[in-house]
């Protein structure tokens, strides 16, 4: 039971952590242009 004390902390800490990481990509254009590196990949040169 003591052990619950230190996970769900953990936990907490973890899912925010992941937001954080999530806004930070959204923010910084990481999902901008999704489709056209699709296209790229199948253009060839």
């Amino acid at each position: 039971m003591d052990v619950l004390y230190l996970l769900i902390p953990l936990s907490v800490v973890l899912v925010l952590g992941i937001i954080a990481l999530f806004w930070w990509a959204l923010h910084s254009g990481q999902f901008d242009h999704v489709e056209r590196e699709g296209e790229r990949i199948l253009d060839g040169d």
